[in-house]
């Protein structure tokens, strides 16, 4: 027989969600990495930065030339509203990439993580994540890589029932560490 997934779903404890990815779910997830890896304050300290650099040129316009002052004042003030839309510019092109594969069908079991889509067929063990957090409305589970580039984000909505939700944090404490 293929391997398609299909031993993962067999098991006593199953949990399934079906959803479609949204703007809100994938920048969620890219906020929860963010934070973990502490881009957060990088993106803050850059932002501080410019802004600094751009009250500078309001301050000593007088002493330079007034076009290239300008250009630098607009410098300045670009940089950091660049810096900080970031991340939703990555949900955005996440999205773009998703959204037109459909409805996901998850189910999480005690062997990992099965995302059904109509085009697709993911199987995820739970040995590809370090751990997960666990935010109002969704689960992020991040991959052990140092980057953590994979994420698999779980929205809460996409739950059969509130018991489920309980179900799936007992199925992620089990496998999983809160980060």
């Amino acid at each position: 027989m293929v391997h398609q997934g299909r031993d993962i779903i067999q098991g006593a404890d199953v949990v399934e969600l079906a959803y479609r990815p949204t703007r809100r779910d994938i920048r969620t997830g890219i906020g929860v990495r963010d934070r973990i890896r502490r881009l957060v304050v990088l993106r803050w300290a850059l932002v501080m930065m410019f802004l600094a650099l751009a009250v500078r040129h309001v301050v000593t316009m007088d002493a330079v030339n007034s076009a290239s002052a300008a250009f630098s004042l607009a410098l300045a003030v670009m940089l950091p509203v660049l810096i900080w839309s970031l991340p939703h510019l990555q949900a955005h092109h996440v999205l773009k990439l998703v959204s037109w594969q459909g409805e996901y069908r998850t189910t999480v079991t005690d062997t990992g993580i099965a995302a059904e889509t109509e085009h697709t067929a993911l199987v995820q063990r739970w040995s590809l994540f370090r751990g997960y957090r666990e935010t109002r409305d969704h689960m992020v589970l991040l991959s052990r890589d140092p980057n953590i580039l994979v994420l698999e984000v779980l929205p809460k909505r996409g739950l059969r029932s509130p018991e489920d939700a309980e179900r799936l944090r007992a199925l992620l404490d089990r496998h999983l560490s809160r980060v």
